[in-house]
């Protein structure tokens, strides 16, 4: 028989291939694959107030600016859906995480049996904690229907999420904001602007490819007498 040795790439591998499986399944509607992720976002100020354009001129702004904290933006994301939420809350501790879990079952997928999810392994991304926020008879009733699949150590270019994040930051944030309830105002409205054109995701790379192109990190079976 063979085993093979417990280093770090077999973990990652192993991670890897059930993340690209799920992510190569076609769409089910009863099933749906949402993937998740976070970010930090630095709130910021404005010392003087931007000159306004004019006819053959640009907004001028200064480059002075002061700090106002920070906050984080969740994004849930349906690649196969063309589906994506954005929230951006004040903190991305385990009972915001279990809040916004909460929000995603009940509210935007409320009559499936199951959803799978797809997101990194930070501390935070842990049912258990959904017992930190709502009663135990709550909390059973979303475990059951959650299912997640987290991306390996420095494999987050698995997660679809990701990329959205990356799309809201270039289109979305480029402009310094100051308080809360005005960074969601652009944010809901990227949300609707892109969930009405469905921009899903086609994904292509599959656990074979993964195999080709990453072998190098692929174990090596080790056979044993």
């Amino acid at each position: 028989m063979w085993c093979i040795p417990p280093k770090q790439n077999s973990a990652f591998v192993a991670a890897m291939e059930d993340v690209l499986d799920l992510c190569t399944q076609p769409f089910d509607a009863n099933f749906p694959t949402i993937c998740m992720d976070e970010k930090p976002y630095q709130l910021l100020k404005d010392i003087r107030p931007p000159l306004p354009s004019k006819a053959g001129s640009v907004e001028k702004v200064d480059n002075e600016y002061k700090r106002e904290g920070t906050c984080s933006i969740f994004m849930f994301n349906e690649p196969l859906g063309g589906w994506r939420h954005v929230h951006a809350g004040e903190r991305r501790t385990k009972v915001d995480w279990a809040y916004e879990i909460k929000e995603l079952l009940i509210t935007h997928y409320p009559d499936v049996p199951k959803v799978r999810l797809v997101c990194d392994n930070l501390n935070t991304h842990v049912v258990s904690f959904l017992y930190e926020a709502f009663s135990a008879v709550e909390v059973r009733g979303l475990a059951e229907r959650l299912e997640i699949y987290y991306t390996p150590k420095y494999g987050s270019w698995l997660n679809v999420a990701e990329f959205e994040l990356s799309v809201l930051s270039r289109q979305c944030l480029g402009r310094g904001i100051d308080r809360l309830d005005v960074l969601n105002e652009p944010v809901f409205a990227w949300e609707r602007e892109r969930n009405a054109s469905q921009r899903g995701v086609d994904w292509q790379f599959t656990t074979a490819d993964a195999r080709i192109k990453l072998k190098r990190i692929c174990p090596t079976p080790h056979f044993i007498q």
